[in-house]
This record gives structure tokens, C-alpha cells and sequence, in this order.
């Protein structure tokens, strides 16, 4: 036979520690098995299921009285023991062993201090009938010491028990609850030779055996007898027959309430199943329609997500297509004077960027086919045509206005009896004031700059021709020579001395005019090269001499023709020559020079007796 738990020291000892500090001592712990009955709660399957538990019987004594208690222990995660519920041996009212188990091995205890009483209570499961025993005999012994009664065993024999008792005197160990002299609870342990008169002395009590006494004194069971004993036992089985017929009549009505109650339950619980099936149908809608919602949540939020993205792109895009009111001011209707150039170069230079940053390279591809972008590309151009057409309007009427004031300006000239020489640096630098203006107008619109070039030219050169005339006219005035050219060709040798000397003094004089006014032409084309914007290498090296001028200009001011442009593009030293920037150099020297030529009629017809030599050979 294997060992029962009721014997497993192990088991008692897991079992006192989980109930360690409330003062009980565990009389007995054996496994059971926890399981519901058929009329018990059926809404979840895991009800119906065996659970293993630990039955333990306990004692604690308490102001001179010891109280028993039955404690449910169920293991927890770890495989420990812990109590799970607690019940009184006191309210004990009922021990039954279900007819429905042939093994007989499970059984449930009714405590009649239950809540409801119309829930099943649980039936425990042993592993055998002698496991059962052990308990029942532990659960009787310790009711009728400690309590001084007995609860209703129903299911099971006494006689039974008492002779599973007798049987087993060797294995079975009974523990019974007494009081030592301070009132405290000691188990004590029974011998075996006394175990069957306790069993049957507390199984069977004095006054049920004096009730079998006198029922069986009822019945002589006397030889002579047999016959009438016979008679009598018939007689007792019609009349209990009879009873049993008068019984029944009499429960017809309550039969047929009974039959009619159970119609009505079972038209409502079809009622209830079909009510149920709607309910499912029902919720299988809702669940479809839970799942249709967050599949629609799912999607808004994507598109949510989304288009938060597009607006914040949105922005950005806005925002590089947004014209500064201030730059469209200054684009549209500003004025170009001086104190407002700065903000005209801000407005220039982000025009520049806006319309850069429009072009493929610079925006997403699928972004310039946009109608705002187009339509803002658009408006770029327009402000900047009319922007370029506003500043090459006033570029050209500047140049024109600064030249007449030069021109109107006498002390500008020669003049009777001062010889004069030419000085721009005035011009220059009012004019190196719209360096970068033109700079930004050429890449706006490099067309723009042929007639703003023509306009300089055609200005300069009405300044340049009358600079020269007057210089001319003083120079001849104050040459002193011969003007008749007879005497030149028909002197005598004594007079050629004569002669040689006034011929030197017309050439030192052709000289000095040709010594100012070509380091001046020279000068002007290089800052006609730079100022607008030809992409071709200086006419003078910086710190060159022109015609023995080791200063490099002919005045003493050195850094005239330094108008700051190379500070906007710094790269314009690497670029190599354009031919056709080249060529449009040539053909605007030819406007910005032409009838200089007149300067050398000027001296013929002064000084006719002199061989004149070309200007641009010296």
C-alpha cells in the first residue's frame, strides 16, 4: 500500500508554516482534490475542473476553550502553500459521501453558517477510501472531543468504519485532543488495542445502542414463532404498501405543479437559448463592426499622420514662395538713391535666391510642376523685369545727369590761362557706388547691361571729348609758336636753330597732351571693363606702370579703378576669357572712345607745321 499523506511530516510542516503566526497547531494534513458538482456554477469551464488542494485540521486554544478549524491550502506560483480559506469545525453539520462516485472516495462537509446555501458546496476527492477514512476519523474524533458532538454522516456505515478501523490497528496512528492541566490542548497518541473500543464507543453512542435494543426486543425470533413472525411481516408490508399508494394519490396535485413548473422552466430556458442566440448573433455584428471601426481609426490616424507631414511640407514650401513685403517695396516702386541701396542689394540678392531655388536642382522635381509654384515662379519674373527695368531707367538717366553736371561745371576744364588736368575720380566714385547693383542686374538679366553699357559709353565719351577739346584749346593757347609755315620752309640755314626750337615746343607740348590723355583713356577702359562687368583680365596689372608712371595712374589718386566688385564674386580671377565678352568690350571701347580721334585734328590744325604722330603710338 503506498503511503498515505496523512503520514507525510513534510506536508505538515509546509502546512504550519503557511499558517505560521496564528497561534494553530495542524493536528492532521492530507491532499485532496477540489472539484464542483453537477448543480454547481457553470459560467466558467475552469470551475468543473480538479484543483489540488490541502485539507489540514487545526487546533487553537483560546481563553481556556480550544476551537478546531478546517483550512483549504492551495499551492501558488512557486509551488508553496498558502491558505486559501478557512472554515469553523463547529458549524460542521453534515458529512456525505457522493453516492455518484463508485470509488467512494469523494465527499463534501456542509457547514451551516454558509452564505447561500443554494450553491453546492465543493467536493473533495482522496486518492482512496483509506485516505478518506483517515480524515473522517480525524474530523469525528476531534468534533466529539473538542465540540462534544457529532455531525450527520450520511453515505457511509459506521459498522463499516469501525471494522475499516479493526482492520487497519497497524497503519492507522488516531490522534485525540485532550487538556494537560493548564488547559492547553496535547494530542495524544491511542494504542491500537484501545482503538476499536474508542471507534465503536464513539461511532455508536450509548442511547442509539439502547434504541437497536429495544427494536430488536420488538421481534422474538423464537423457532414457534416463525409462522406468525411471517404473518406479521406481510401485514406490516401491505399496510406500508397501502401508505405508500395513499402517499402517492394524496402528491398527484404536487406531481402535476411540479411537471408544470418544470414545463415553464423548459419553455424558458428555450426561451433564454433563443435569447442567447440573438445575443450572439447580435455581438457578432458588433464585433465585426468594433473591427470595421479600427480598421476606419486605423486609417485616419495613417491619415492624420499624413497629413500633418504635408502641411508642415506645405509650409516650408509657402514659406519659399512668400515675397517680403519690405523687398517687394523696395523691388516694385523703391527709389535707388544712395542711403537706400543697401536694402535695394538685400532685395536683389534675394530675389537671386528665390528664383534659384525655384529651379529643378534646387526643389523637388514634383514640386515645379505645381500651379503655386508656377504661378509664383511667375510673379518672380515679373518683379524681376520690372525691377531691372526700373534700375537700368535710372542707371541710364544717372549716367546722362552726371555727365551733363560734369559738363555744365567749368572747373571741371581747362580755362584761359590754367591748363587743367582731367580728374574723374568724382565720377568714379559716385559711379563705384552701383557697382553691385550692376553686378546683381547682370545675373538677374545679362541683356540688360548692352544699353546700360551704351548709355556710359555715349555719356563718357561727350565728357571725354570735351575734356579733350579744352584741354587742346588752352594748350594751343598757350604754345607760342610761329603760325606761319612759310617761314618754316623757307628759312636760311641761320635760322634753322630758331626753327628747331619752336618745333621742340610743339612736340613737348603734343607730348604732354598725349601723356595725360592716355593713361586717362586707358584708365577709363579699365574701369569701363570692370564697372560693367566683362568677364576679361584687368587692361592694367595692379601696380603697372603706364607710359613711365610707375604709380600706375596718372593722378595721385593709386586706387581709383578699386570699385569693390571682386568682393562679390571672388571667383572672377579664375574665369577664363569669354570671346564674346571680349568682342563686346571691343565694340563699346570703339562708342566710349570714338571722335577722340578729333584731339589729333586739333593739334593739325593748331600747329600745321608739325608732323603729327598717332596718340595711341606713344
Amino acid at each position: 500500500m503506498a503511503k498515505s499523506s496523512a503520514d507525510d511530516a513534510e506536508l505538515r510542516r509546509a502546512c504550519e508554516a503557511a499558517i505560521e503566526g496564528t497561534k494553530q497547531k495542524v493536528v492532521m494534513s492530507i491532499r485532496v482534490a477540489k472539484s464542483r458538482g453537477v448543480w454547481g456554477k457553470s459560467g466558467k469551464l475552469g470551475r468543473q475542473m480538479a484543483k489540488p488542494r490541502v485539507l489540514a485540521v487545526s487546533t487553537k486554544q483560546k481563553a481556556g476553550r480550544t476551537k478546531a478549524f478546517l483550512r483549504v491550502m492551495k499551492y501558488s506560483t512557486g509551488g508553496v502553500l498558502e491558505p486559501a480559506k478557512l472554515y469553523k469545525l463547529k458549524h460542521l453539520s453534515k458529512v456525505e459521501v457522493i453516492a455518484n462516485d463508485p470509488s467512494g472516495c469523494t465527499f463534501t462537509l456542509g457547514f451551516d453558517n454558509l452564505r447561500s446555501q443554494s450553491v453546492a458546496p465543493p467536493q473533495w476527492t482522496m486518492r482512496n477510501v483509506d485516505d478518506r477514512n483517515h480524515l473522517l476519523f480525524c474530523i469525528l474524533n476531534i468534533s466529539k472531543d473538542v465540540l462534544g458532538r457529532l455531525p450527520k454522516v450520511v453515505g457511509i456505515d459506521v459498522v463499516e468504519m469501525a471494522l475499516w478501523a479493526k482492520e487497519n490497528t497497524g497503519t492507522v496512528s488516531k490522534q485525540r485532543v485532550q487538556h494537560d492541566g493548564h488547559g492547553s490542548p496535547v494530542a495524544v497518541n491511542v494504542d491500537d488495542g484501545e482503538l476499536n473500543v474508542t471507534v465503536e464507543r464513539e461511532l455508536v453512542s450509548q442511547a442509539e445502542e439502547e434504541d437497536m435494543e429495544a427494536l430488536l426486543d420488538t421481534y422474538v425470533m423464537g423457532i414457534g414463532e416463525a409462522e406468525a413472525f411471517s404473518e406479521r411481516l406481510k401485514r406490516e408490508l401491505l399496510a406500508l404498501e397501502a401508505a405508500n399508494v395513499h402517499a402517492i394519490v394524496e402528491s398527484e396535485p404536487l406531481i402535476d405543479q411540479v411537471l408544470q413548473g418544470l414545463e415553464e422552466a423548459t419553455i424558458c430556458v428555450d426561451d433564454m437559448d433563443e435569447w442567447l442566440s440573438i445575443f450572439n448573433v447580435k455581438l457578432r455584428h458588433m464585433r465585426e463592426d468594433i473591427e470595421s471601426i479600427e480598421t476606419r481609426n486605423n486609417k485616419l490616424e495613417m491619415q492624420s499622420v499624413n497629413n500633418q507631414a504635408l502641411i508642415e511640407e506645405l509650409d516650408k514650401l509657402v514659406e519659399r514662395l512668400r515675397v517680403p513685403s519690405d523687398y517687394a517695396v523696395c523691388l516694385t516702386g523703391g527709389t535707388f538713391d544712395e542711403a537706400r541701396m543697401l536694402q535695394n542689394i538685400e532685395a536683389c540678392e534675394w530675389l537671386t535666391r528665390a528664383l534659384h531655388g525655384l529651379e529643378v536642382p534646387n526643389i523637388d522635381p514634383s514640386y515645379a510642376n505645381m500651379r503655386s509654384v508656377r504661378e509664383k515662379r511667375a510673379e518672380l519674373e515679373k518683379l524681376k523685369a520690372t525691377f531691372v527695368r526700373r534700375a537700368s531707367e535710372f542707371l541710364r538717366n544717372y549716367f546722362a545727369s552726371l555727365v551733363d553736371f560734369m559738363i555744365s561745371d567749368k572747373s571741371y576744364f581747362s580755362q584761359r590761362g590754367q591748363l587743367k588736368r582731367p580728374d574723374h575720380a568724382d565720377l568714379r566714385y559716385k559711379c563705384r557706388t552701383y557697382a553691385r547693383l550692376l553686378q546683381h542686374l547682370k545675373s538677374l538679366d545679362k541683356n540688360c547691361l548692352v544699353p546700360l553699357r551704351k548709355a556710359y559709353c555715349g555719356s563718357l565719351n561727350l565728357l571725354l571729348r570735351r575734356e579733350a577739346r579744352e584741354f587742346a584749346n588752352e594748350l594751343r593757347a598757350s604754345t607760342k609758336a610761329s603760325r606761319n609755315p612759310t617761314v618754316w620752309l623757307e628759312s636760311t640755314t641761320g635760322s634753322n636753330q630758331n626753327a628747331q626750337t619752336d618745333t621742340s615746343a610743339v612736340s613737348e607740348a603734343y607730348a604732354k597732351m598725349l601723356t595725360i590723355f592716355i593713361p586717362l583713356l586707358v584708365d577709363e577702359s579699365s574701369f569701363f571693363a570692370h564697372f560693367m562687368c566683362f568677364e576679361v583680365p584687368a587692361l592694367v596689372p595692379p601696380g603697372g606702370a603706364v607710359n613711365g608712371n610707375k604709380g600706375g595712374s596718372y593722378d595721385n589718386d593709386a586706387d581709383d579703378d578699386d570699385l569693390g566688385i571682386m568682393d562679390i564674386d571672388d571667383n572672377d580671377s579664375n574665369a577664363g576669357k569669354s570671346a564674346a565678352d571680349l568682342t563686346a568690350l571691343n565694340e563699346s571701347l570703339q562708342d566710349l572712345l570714338d571722335g577722340i580721334q578729333v584731339m589729333k585734328m586739333l593739334l593739325a590744325l593748331s600747329f600745321p607745321w608739325t608732323i603729327i604722330v598717332p596718340w595711341y603710338s606713344y
